[in-house]
């Protein structure tokens, strides 16, 4: 009776961790769920806010949200281009890593335009336009050229197998119609004669008084039986 009880105590606590456990998970996955939409939503307000002040704003402000605009585009199209690629070609993991040290620098650079944006002081931070401006330039390109590649990539690979898809595709068609390459010339059918034309396709159509078969016999495997009698040669008076 105490191993049973003992066994049912066991049973209810492992069911409570289970449960435990579970809901941790449970929670955990929704907190995610909900801290991504929080971060997307914010992420989409700075954008359009930037968006408006590159067009709508002179002067040094909108030169630098024009800056720090060009560089979290590209930024984002290259990593969602590389994490995309990178399920199916392994060999993109190596760019990633890449990008991931690029990303240091970039958002480096997004912190240092986001903070010049409040500088109260004008003069200094056009004297220092042209220096962010190479250094958004070189970011920048550098994630152009990983996204290009691994797209360029990818491309490659889907006509190399869209090539021999075609390839096995014309083999298939040459299979299915063997008898367009069939070699030599056409034989006579049944009851037709060297050089006569072609049976008519209503003679093929399996009436009561059509041939039994299309195919000539062949004469040099006839069966000559015993009792047939063997014809006589002709002699010539």
């Amino acid at each position: 009776m105490e191993s049973v009880i003992l066994i049912l105590g066991l049973l209810v606590v492992a069911f409570m961790a289970l449960g435990v456990y579970v809901t941790v998970k449970v929670v955990g996955a929704a907190r995610r769920g909900v801290d991504r939409t929080i971060t997307q939503a914010r992420r989409t307000v700075e954008d359009t806010t930037l968006r408006a002040k590159s067009y709508g704003q002179l002067g040094v402000g909108g030169e630098l949200a024009q800056l720090r605009l060009s560089l979290r585009t590209s930024m984002r199209a290259t990593q969602e281009a590389l994490r995309a690629g990178a399920v199916e070609d392994a060999s993109l993991s190596e760019s990633l890593g890449l990008f991931d040290r690029l990303s240091v620098y970039g958002r480096e650079l997004d912190a240092e335009l986001k903070a010049l944006e409040r500088e109260p002081d004008k003069a200094t931070v056009t004297s220092r336009l042209p220096g962010l401006k190479e250094r958004t330039a070189q970011i920048t390109r550098s994630a152009d050229a990983l996204r290009w590649a691994a797209r360029d990539r990818a491309r490659r690979f889907a006509d190399d197998e869209l090539s021999a898809l075609n390839a096995q595709i014309d083999v298939e068609a040459g299979a299915l119609r063997h008898w367009t390459t069939a070699p030599g010339p056409a034989q006579p059918m049944a009851g037709q004669e060297p050089g006569q034309g072609p049976v008519p396709a209503d003679d093929w159509g399996g009436e009561p008084d059509a041939p039994e078969a299309i195919t000539a016999r062949d004469p040099r495997q006839s069966t000559t039986y015993p009792w047939q009698k063997t014809g006589r040669p002709e002699t010539s008076n």
